[in-house]
């Protein structure tokens, strides 16, 4: 299928399959999911600014059908997400015109993929690292202990005016520390796509100490306001396929009902453990991506994708078999799986 405002052509099913595992990925780790999209566009042939656009297009609109489905779950809180859109709007306008200039100059392609690695790996080592100090704290228990609730170290910041906020168990918070947050997740939204979700996600978790369920449910509704006001932007300059937009989000709709259930019958350490997975998965197509280019090795550059595409459905497979077995279950002894709830 040829895509017009691309200019490329595009087989319509893979971007249907993309678009479903993205689906369920998004919706059970609270990201965007431009950690597969934009990378996996840019290898079937568009452009980078376009590969960005028509990301930040779809995403928005598989994050609508996610977040009211974690609202139903009561995973939202929705005073962060509003605070924090103060500081979104700004960085994405940061992040584009970062963009249009290195695509002025001719560097787009190779700097956003060395940030794009360099990013990924730094979180996924990040949070294997927190995990790994958890399970030495249970095994030296001697049985499994639950994770002491996280204070955040922007907690710490004693700048007025500041903002309570109950749903993410925050009793004092400095404005300035969400708009910052969000400042910067905004300029890597509008450089990178939606990968700053990987960001928004670590800073909700780590630097403000949110529940992760709730991390995951409001990092979904500011994607809605970050990605939608990225995606039009983009479509403002002639960088988005509404086209392959669209098919994307036909497979991203059905996937992110599934991911969102199954979030919540998963816990909080595997969702933690999942994300980091991905991101080193994410990391290592990209890298043979470069690698390719770099040596001039076209094989390697199609390696890339069926590497992304292998990582983004064994993540999907290992989050959708224990939940659809969970949820058979379920229903042959009789209970609701809809209530499924997991450690938190």
């Amino acid at each position: 299928m040829y895509l017009p405002f691309a200019g490329v052509g595009v087989d319509p099913l893979l971007l249907l399959y993309i678009g479903f595992t993205v689906g369920v990925l998004g919706a059970f780790m609270g990201v965007g999911g431009a950690f597969i999209v934009t990378p996996a566009l840019n290898i079937l042939g568009l452009p980078m600014p376009y590969a960005i656009g028509t990301d930040l297009a779809h995403i928005t609109g598989k994050a609508m059908v996610a977040t009211l489905r974690h609202h139903l779950l009561g995973n939202i809180d929705f005073k962060m997400g509003l605070l924090m859109m103060l500081g979104t709007v700004p960085g994405v306008e940061v992040g584009k015109q970062l963009i249009l200039y290195l695509e002025g100059v001719g560097q787009v392609e190779v700097v956003v993929r060395w940030v794009f690695i360099i990013l990924l790996m730094a979180l996924a080592l990040a949070v294997i690292w927190e995990e790994r100090q958890h399970l030495r704290q249970s095994q030296g228990a001697g049985h499994e202990s639950p994770q002491p609730a996280r204070q955040g170290w922007l907690r710490r910041l004693d700048l007025p005016p500041f903002v309570a906020l109950s749903r993410s168990r925050i009793p004092r918070l400095s404005l300035w520390a969400s708009v910052g947050v969000r400042f910067v997740a905004g300029l890597l939204s509008g450089f990178l796509g939606v990968v700053a979700g990987f960001f928004r996600m670590a800073a909700m978790i780590y630097l403000l100490g949110m529940p992760t369920l709730v991390a995951v449910g409001t990092d979904l509704f500011e994607i809605i306001i970050s990605g939608g006001y990225g995606a039009f932007t983009y479509a403002l300059v002639g960088r988005v396929d509404p086209l392959a937009a669209l098919i994307m989000l036909m497979g991203a709709s059905v996937g992110a009902e599934i991911g969102a259930m199954a979030a919540v019958s998963a816990g909080s350490h595997k969702i933690r453990l999942y994300l980091a997975l991905l991101h080193i998965g994410a990391a290592a197509s990209v890298g043979v991506k470069q690698a390719g280019v770099y040596w001039g090795l076209s094989v390697l550059e199609s390696a890339s994708l069926y590497l992304l595409l292998a990582v983004a459905t064994s993540m999907a497979a290992l989050i959708l078999v224990p939940y659809m077995r969970q949820r058979w279950q379920s229903l042959r002894g009789g209970g609701n799986p809809h209530t499924l709830r997991g450690p938190p």
